[in-house]
């Protein structure tokens, strides 16, 4: 069985937006993140230039980062999606209840 290499890079980003999250209105700063994440102040703030390049992550005026606008809308499709296949699951289930094909 092959095994798919591994980005060490692109999964440090990851970690850290990962970090981000239940934060999007208050942020936090370069040292939480770097806590939470495992990671050095160095290799966070590369990785935020990424994340922010990518409008996946935000730098508040307070120096404080959060998930950006790209994250947001990634965020909400999910949601809509999913409001979109319940509703079609309901509609299927009235349908099985009501007997009809």
């Amino acid at each position: 069985m092959s095994r798919t290499a591994v980005c060490s890079s692109a999964q440090r980003v990851l970690r850290i937006w990962k970090a981000l999250r239940g934060h999007t209105l208050t942020g936090l700063s370069n040292q939480e993140i770097a806590q939470r994440a495992s990671e050095s102040p160095a290799n966070v703030t590369r990785a935020l230039a990424t994340l922010m390049a990518e409008g996946l992550v935000v730098k508040y005026e307070t120096g404080r980062y959060a998930h950006g606008i790209a994250t947001l809308q990634i965020a909400q499709a999910h949601a809509n999606h999913c409001d979109q296949l319940t509703t079609r699951m309901a509609e299927v289930n009235q349908r099985i209840a009501a007997g009809v094909q």
